[in-house]
């Protein structure tokens, strides 16, 4: 059922004997409700994700989010800082406890440098999309797949690096990675690699609204021209949006591709943009 919680004063609770206190909503979304949080015993802000569980099914779901946050210890992996489960009436509510990101989504970075009229350079390009690459075969590694990839899933860390987050989308697909679903992950992570070059999303305002971008390509799309882009990145672009599923590179070898692509003193495991 997860740590003991206590609301101890208005705006306060503790988690885990550490007491936080109550900033501001930060959002809210279905039956799950966001808040940003100060830890008292750090001073460190955190995102306080509140899912009200109607049923026991609820709670099994909450569970299996929170589950899944604690496989993971990667940098380009949301990690889970604590999780219980309150009673609320005849209701509850499960807390994940998650770090908070100032900084937003790759998707808020993107639409304010499109405000300005300004793109991400291809170097930022290239580094986002590996960094993001390496969390997904960290997941793909635990025989996982992340099944809800797009720039609003995708928050940004004070040096730029890209964590993936959402990771209730894979509740339930443990699967074979070399299968359709790793086919779907590529396509939905080319749609994320269109976004960070043009600004949009490649099919429509659907996208741009941040829902599911993993969508069924029915025709080969049509990859803009432009001269901030070299040839090795659309090609890269072009292949990840291949109509036959099967014909989509895996990960490793995007892996293989874009570590060969970046520049030399850039070629760490770090992100900056």
């Amino acid at each position: 059922m997860g740590h003991a919680l206590c609301v101890c004063s208005r705006g306060t609770v503790i988690i885990d004997n550490k007491r936080y206190l109550f900033i501001q909503k930060l959002g809210e979304g279905g039956f799950s409700y966001v808040d940003l949080v100060e830890g008292l015993h750090d001073g460190q802000f955190y995102a306080l994700k509140r899912i009200l569980c109607h049923e026991q099914q609820d709670r099994e779901e909450a569970q299996r989010e929170a589950d899944m946050h604690r496989l993971f210890h990667h940098p380009n992996i949301l990690r889970l800082v604590a999780y219980c489960l309150r009673e609320r009436g005849t209701k509850h509510e499960a807390w994940l406890l998650l770090p908070f990101f100032k900084r937003g989504t790759l998707w808020d970075e993107i639409e304010q440098l499109k405000d300005k009229g300004n793109f991400l350079t291809e170097e930022q390009i290239l580094q986002l999309l590996l960094s993001i690459c390496r969390g997904l075969e960290a997941i793909h590694a635990k025989g996982y797949a992340h099944r809800d990839l797009k720039p609003t899933n995708i928050l940004l860390g004070d040096e730029g690096q890209p964590v993936l987050m959402d990771l209730g989308s894979m509740s339930q697909a443990c699967i074979h990675v070399e299968g359709s679903r790793q086919a779907l992950t590529l396509q939905s992570l080319g749609c994320v690699l269109y976004a960070m070059m043009f600004g949009e999303g490649p099919y429509d305002m659907v996208f741009q609204k941040g829902d599911s971008v993993a969508l069924a390509v029915q025709n080969q799309l049509s990859i803009p021209q432009s001269p901030r882009h070299s040839s090795a990145l659309r090609q890269l672009l072009t292949l990840m949006m291949t109509v036959d599923p099967q014909q989509r590179p895996h990960v490793p070898f995007l892996l293989s591709q874009l570590e060969a692509l970046q520049p030399p003193a850039q070629s760490q495991h770090t992100t900056q943009i």
